[in-house]
C-alpha cells in the first residue's frame, strides 16, 4: 500500500472524482452510514458546493430490516446529510427474507428501491460507493466461481438499471483513503458486524486480501488485472457483433422467421469458441423467458451442437436434413435450441405447465 493510499482525498481530487456528472440533473446518493458511503456523501455535497449551478442531491438509506442497528443508522445518516444541507430518505426492503441467498437478494432489493428513488427525485444517476477493494474482493468472488472474461472485467465505472445509470465515482480509490479523509474532517461512521461475519463469502475473500498482498497480488493488481481483462472482453464483443453480421449475410434471400434465431450451421461452426458462446448467449437471453442464462450450461449447449453437427457430417447432409428433421432439440433458460435444415434455431420455449394445473385446462 503506498503512503497516498492512507492520505484524505483533496478538494481537487474530490472534484475529478465527480467531474462528469456536473451536467446531470440530479443525483441520488447510495449512503448506508459505512465509512465508504458516509464518504461519498461528505466529498459529493464539497464538490456541489463548489460551484454555484449543478446536479441537485438526495441522500437514500436502505434499510433492509435484517439488523435493530439499521434504523439508528439511518437517522445518523439523516442528520448528517442535513447538515450538508442535502435532502435525505429512509425506504425499507419489506417483506419476508430468503433463507438463502440473502446477500445476492438484499443487494437485489437494493437496487431496485434506488432506482425508484431515482425517479421520484428526478435523478439520472444513482452513485453507489463501491471502492478499489471492492473491486478486487468482487474479482476473486467470480473468479472462484468460474466467471468467463465478461464477469471477471467486474464492476464498471457506470453501468444502467431499468432505465437509470449506476456510477461509481470510487472504484479507483482505496477504502483506507476514505476513512483518512473522514478521520479529517471529523466525520463518524458506522460499522457493520455483518463486514466481518464469515459465513458469507465476501467477508472471507476479504480476510485473506492480506495474504493475498503478501505474495504480490494486492487489490491494486487485482483491480489491474480486471481491467485488462475488461479491455479484452471488448475485443471479443466486437469480434461477436462482426460474426452476428457474417451470419446474417450468409442468410441474405432467406425468409426470416417471427421471434427465431437462426444461424446457418456450417458458417456457425467456423467461428471461434468464444464467439460462438456468445452468439448464443445473446440469442438465448434476448429470446428465452427465464434467463439470464449460465455460461457453464452455454458451454454444454456448444459442445452438443457441435457434437450433433459432426454426428451429420458423418450421417450425410442430405439424409440428416431429410423433411427438415430436428437432430437436437433442447431448452435452456426459457429458451428452445434446435438443430435441423443445416441450421441452428433459437426460440422462445413453450410456456412450463404450472405444478397442479388440471389435465385438459
Amino acid at each position: 500500500m503506498s503512503d497516498g493510499d492512507n492520505s484524505p482525498i483533496s478538494a481537487r481530487a474530490a472534484k475529478q472524482l465527480f467531474a462528469e456528472l456536473k451536467a446531470a440533473p440530479a443525483l441520488v446518493l447510495a449512503v448506508s452510514g459505512g465509512p465508504d458511503s458516509v464518504a461519498l456523501m461528505w466529498l459529493a455535497a464539497r464538490w456541489r458546493r463548489s460551484f454555484t449551478r449543478g446536479p441537485e442531491l438526495t441522500v437514500v438509506t436502505v434499510d433492509h430490516g435484517l439488523r435493530a442497528e439499521a434504523a439508528r443508522e439511518a437517522r445518523e445518516v439523516k442528520r448528517l446529510a442535513a447538515k450538508l444541507g442535502l435532502a435525505h430518505r429512509t425506504l425499507r426492503w419489506r417483506g419476508a427474507k430468503p433463507t438463502t441467498g440473502l446477500p445476492a437478494a438484499a443487494r437485489e432489493a437494493r437496487y431496485r428501491l434506488l432506482v425508484q428513488a431515482a425517479r421520484s427525485a428526478g435523478a439520472s444517476h444513482v452513485l453507489t460507493a463501491h471502492t478499489r477493494d471492492d473491486q478486487a474482493e468482487t474479482l476473486l468472488m467470480r473468479l472462484l466461481r468460474g466467471s468467463g472474461i465478461a464477469g471477471l472485467s467486474a464492476m464498471a465505472r457506470f453501468s444502467s438499471r431499468d432505465g437509470v445509470v449506476l456510477a461509481r465515482p470510487l472504484l479507483d480509490v482505496p477504502k483506507s483513503q476514505l476513512i483518512a479523509t473522514l478521520k479529517r474532517a471529523g466525520i463518524g461512521f458506522a460499522d457493520d458486524p455483518t463486514n466481518r461475519d464469515a459465513s458469507f463469502t465476501r467477508p472471507r475473500l476479504r480476510a485473506l486480501l492480506p495474504q493475498l498482498a503478501a505474495e504480490g497480488g494486492d487489490a491494486r493488481t487485482l483491480v489491474r488485472l480486471s481491467v485488462r481483462l475488461a479491455r479484452a472482453n471488448a475485443a471479443v464483443e466486437v469480434l461477436t457483433d462482426g460474426a452476428e453480421r457474417f451470419l446474417r449475410l450468409r442468410d441474405r434471400g432467406q425468409q426470416p422467421q417471427p421471434g427465431v434465431r437462426s444461424f446457418e450451421a456450417a458458417a456457425f461452426a467456423t467461428l471461434p469458441e468464444e464467439v460462438r458462446l456468445r452468439l448464443l448467449l445473446r440469442a438465448i437471453d434476448a429470446l428465452g423467458h427465464e434467463g439470464p442464462a449460465e455460461l457453464g450450461k452455454i458451454e454444454t449447449l456448444l459442445a452438443a451442437l457441435d457434437q450433433a453437427v459432426r454426428d451429420q457430417n458423418m450421417a450425410g447432409a442430405s439424409r440428416a436434413r431429410a423433411n427438415g428433421r430436428a437432430i437436437l432439440k433442447q431448452t435452456l433458460a426459457g429458451a428452445l435450441i434446435s438443430l435441423a435444415g443445416g441450421r441452428i434455431h433459437v426460440a422462445p420455449a413453450p410456456a412450463r405447465r404450472r405444478k397442479g394445473a388440471q389435465k385438459g385446462a
